[in-house]
């Protein structure tokens, strides 16, 4: 709809007496907004005459008001544009009076070591009319400018009041805006500007939740730019915590309900009825956007946006909330938003309240609106989806979880009957036993999950594993107030930690080690498989203003280590078929390796620079080369470097290439294998490199073809049948796949070939026995025995020359030889490894749950059908391995 100026201007002088002195004042504008041309006008407002600070500020802010005005009731500027530029104006005022005030002090100052963050809506870039603004202003003793003898305390003081005064001030021109310091640390007994060290102890010990809330809008928009980001980047964890912490959530909810409590007005819309702190109302939908970033901020930096708008877009983006609630919160936001701008352009005052009688009617037809039955009428249609749904967030259902699970081998519709000891022994944590139990905090928060406890515990598959694990887990919690708000948020959690405590022995002992694991399973996308590894990666990989090497190293090892563990609950809540988990975990290492690369690559550049035309790869070998892992998989590696030995890097400390990119080698290595607060990911073994343990690390390309032409042996081609690029330049990974192909592609003498893998086999039968009945990998007829199988035909013949096992099986059953029941073989076979890492990592036959969850995992109605099908599968693998190499496999191991 075309903006209409003509009925903007009418309305203004007839409804917004504001607004038509603002006309008569600055009758220029007024003549630019008759003619439609409001950008012109916008212009037109910023520009002043007169260098006094004080005066030129308060013209500005009155030529904006009036033109912003204007062109929102024309229709020319939206509301986004007109919040934005009453924010920009903002930060302008702010920066020009503390400018001034030191000025006034120390002439030609610059304004370092003073700093002015906005925090609220001036933070999140949505000033309204007539709003005040909430900075918190802080100073550093060491650059602030000041006389010789001045105190720096002292001075920053009269500089905060003497910026307060330039701003609030009402003169002759009016004012800018009024001031609210309350928001800073302590404000009952702190000075209006506080130092940086104090402001910075006072976050990281003493703040409350409600700060955390308000900091996650606040920028820095005055005086030392540079030094209030440094700021906000130092207290970013303080801000954006990676555990979640239900306890400051319910802090902010107790804060949200006593907002309504204390509310005088009505709780809907009706004259009188608040729009900013109504039921309904705007207040709720920013505490709406704001409860959901504090919970998953910390792990998430894509929701770390300030505006609301942009938060409920980023929410939906990534599945935090559904996309209609952000879609109908987002136009009552900007509906409430727009109704609260009428209310203040009436007589500039901040007002969110709809006035009664004529004055109402005066609003609804400012708005364009009959009545004020139709404006009320209007915000009552804006407010509903508003109180619906954050009643739903206050009284959230107790008994939600993560995404439904398929099952949960841990609940019951009729739980058992707690036992006495049991319900005794869990009393008995209260005794100070445990150092995570000894605050009236985490006593308070047990005593409010204990019930449900308790009944998790003996609904379990088998209580006494679990009691044991539980106390473990306790124990090494330094504090365990954090799980049991969670669990007290989330109770469907029980189930699902019953099952990794009892059922999977690995999931158990990651879990006693970073119970804040536990945080990956609270949202919908729980129980889904990761996405690609691009997805990956840029979760993994994702950067903040300020990161460091090991900041970023410990980002990618937590997405790592939460990726990895929700793969291990798919895994034991059957959600997915196992193979489908074994691909999401080699789609999380590819990430993995690909960041940590990157990662190291830039470390190691800033001291030693680059070498042009050259690059260090990652070659995927084994299940990794394969894109099948295991819980328990280590990642089978080798580093080359493309180009030449002669080159050299161009840092300050230039290395010869091949030293170059054995050390980078080194670093990728240890990002990924070296113990650190978040753990280890992975045991990475680089052995299949040329020349095995002896050989360097890293190898050019061109070294690594020759290797493999003259002097490799058999197993190292059969290695090489299931190399992958994992990370690298396509150029590069062009170049190895050309390596690779013409190794493989080689003629090879058939007798030659079939001895060199009998024995082989042989060698490791001897000296690797099957650990138990369900070793799927080493058992004789088992993965081993297929794998060679499938290499041998891959080399003789050349053909079906993928890394991926089950396509090089499909191809080598068409072409005939291969029986279509390998295929089947090696699926179950899969399946059950996969299964197996976790749920019976000794490979000996679990407790009864996890026996019967290993067979509904591979599609056996029970543990016996498992067994008898895993004999079935070894004995189609025995089969073809007689047919082909005519050679009977000792089945009896």
């Amino acid at each position: 709809m075309a903006a209409d100026w003509t009925s903007a201007l009418i309305r203004a002088q007839a409804h917004a007496p504001f607004l038509a002195r603002a006309l008569e004042r600055r009758p220029e504008l007024a003549e630019l907004l008759a003619a439609g041309d409001g950008e012109a006008a916008l212009i037109a407002a910023k520009q002043v005459d007169t260098e006094d600070v004080a005066t030129a500020l308060r013209r500005e802010r009155l030529g904006l008001a009036l033109v912003l005005a204007i062109g929102d009731l024309a229709g020319g500027f939206d509301l986004d544009k007109v919040m934005r530029e009453l924010s920009t104006f903002a930060d302008r005022a702010l920066h020009g009076a503390l400018s001034a005030a030191i000025a006034r002090r120390v002439p030609d100052a610059e304004p370092a070591g003073m700093i002015g963050l906005a925090l609220g809506k001036h933070g999140a870039g949505e000033l309204n009319y007539s709003s005040d603004i909430d900075p918190i202003l802080l100073y550093d003793p060491a650059t602030l400018p000041r006389r010789e003898r001045d105190e720096p305390g002292e001075t920053a003081q009269r500089y905060a009041r003497e910026t307060v005064r330039l701003l609030s001030e009402v003169t002759s021109e009016g004012y800018v805006f009024r001031v609210d310091l309350r928001l800073r640390p302590a404000a009952e007994v702190s000075p209006p500007a506080i130092p940086l060290d104090a402001a910075i102890t006072h976050y990281e010990s003493s703040a409350l939740a409600w700060e955390r809330a308000a900091f996650i809008r606040a920028r820095a928009c005055a005086g030392d730019i540079a030094a209030g980001e440094a700021f906000l980047d130092h207290i970013r964890p303080f801000v954006w915590r990676r555990s979640l912490d239900f306890g400051a959530i319910d802090e902010i909810r107790r804060l949200t309900h006593r907002i309504r409590d204390e509310q005088s007005g009505p709780a809907s819309p009706e004259p009188g009825y608040n729009l900013k702190l109504g039921r309904g109302g705007i207040r709720e939908i920013e505490f709406f956007a704001q409860t959901h970033q504090l919970i998953h901020g910390g792990r998430d930096p894509s929701l770390r946006v300030r505006g609301t708008r942009a938060a409920l877009d980023a929410l939906a983006a990534t599945g935090r909330i559904a996309p209609e609630d952000a879609r109908l919160l987002g136009e009552s936001y900007d509906g409430l938003r727009t109704i609260e701008h009428r209310l203040q352009m009436v007589a500039d005052k901040q007002t969110h309240s709809l006035p009664a009688g004529e004055a109402l009617d005066n609003v609804a037809r400012l708005h364009g609106l009959d009545d004020g039955a139709a404006l009320v009428a209007h915000v009552r249609d804006l407010a509903r989806p508003v109180a619906e749904r954050f009643d739903a967030l206050l009284d959230q259902d107790r008994t939600s979880g993560p995404a439904s699970a398929p099952h949960t081998l841990a609940a019951d519709d009729n739980p058992p009957p707690v036992p006495t000891e049991l319900a005794d022994r869990v009393a008995g944590w209260r005794g100070g036993r445990y150092q995570a139990l000894r605050s009236p905090a985490a006593l308070g928060a047990f005593e409010a999950i204990r019930p449900d406890l308790l009944a998790s515990i003996a609904a379990s598959p088998d209580p006494d594993a679990a009691l044991v694990r539980w106390e473990s887990l306790i124990a090494r919690l330094p504090s365990a107030i954090n799980l049991f708000r969670l669990l007290e948020a989330r109770p469907g959690l029980f189930a699902l930690i019953a099952d990794c405590l009892t059922l999977a022995p690995p999931l158990a002992d990651e879990l006693a080690r970073r119970p804040d694991l536990l945080d990956a399973l609270i949202d919908r996308t729980a129980l889904d498989l990761p996405g690609r590894v691009a997805d990956l990666a840029e979760r993994m990989g994702r950067r903040e203003r300020g990161d460091d090497y090991e900041m970023r190293l410990d980002r990618l090892r937590v997405v790592t280590g939460e990726t990895r563990f929700a793969l291990g609950v798919q895994l034991i809540e059957a959600a997915h078929d196992p193979l489908a988990i074994a691909a999401g975990l080699a789609r999380t290492a590819e990430a993995a390796l690909q960041i940590a690369l990157a990662a190291a690559e830039e470390e190691f550049a800033a001291r030693h620079g680059r070498i042009a035309g050259s690059e260090l790869v990652v070659v995927g070998l084994g299940r990794l080369g394969g894109g099948a892992l295991t819980h328990a998989s280590d990642l089978d590696i080798i580093y080359l470097f493309t180009g030449t030995h002669e080159g050299e890097s161009d840092g300050d400390r230039p290395l010869g290439a091949t030293l170059y990119f054995n050390r980078l080698a080194q670093r990728v290595t240890a990002a990924l294998s070296v113990p650190t607060a978040q753990g280890a990911l992975y045991e990475v073994d680089t052995r299949l490199r040329p020349q095995g343990a002896q050989g360097p690390l890293a190898v050019s390309v061109e070294s690594f073809a020759r290797y493999q032409r003259e002097d490799a042996w058999t197993w190292e081609h059969m290695a090489l049948t299931r190399a992958r690029v994992i990370a690298g330049s396509g150029a590069a990974r062009e170049e190895i796949d050309g390596v690779v192909d013409a190794i493989l592609c080689a003629p090879r003498d058939p007798d030659a070939l079939r001895n060199d893998l009998l024995a082989m086999r042989g060698e490791m039968a001897a000296h690797k026995p099957p650990k138990g009945p369900l070793d799927a990998k080493l058992l004789r007829g088992g993965l081993v025995d297929l794998e060679f199988l499938i290499h041998f035909l891959q080399l003789r013949d050349r053909i079906a020359l993928t890394p991926d096992l089950s396509a090089a099986i499909a191809a080598q059953v068409e072409a005939g030889t291969l029986p279509a029941a390998i295929g089947e073989a090696h699926d179950l076979m899969t399946r059950l490894l996969v299964g197996t890492r976790l749920l019976a990592p000794e490979l000996s036959r679990p407790n009864a749950a996890a026996a019967a969850l290993l067979a509904r995992q591979s599609g056996c109605e029970d543990y016996a059908a498992l067994l008898q099908a895993l004999d079935a599968a070894r004995g189609a693998v025995a089969a073809a391995w007689q047919a082909i190499f005519g050679e009977t496999l000792e089945m009896d191991q």
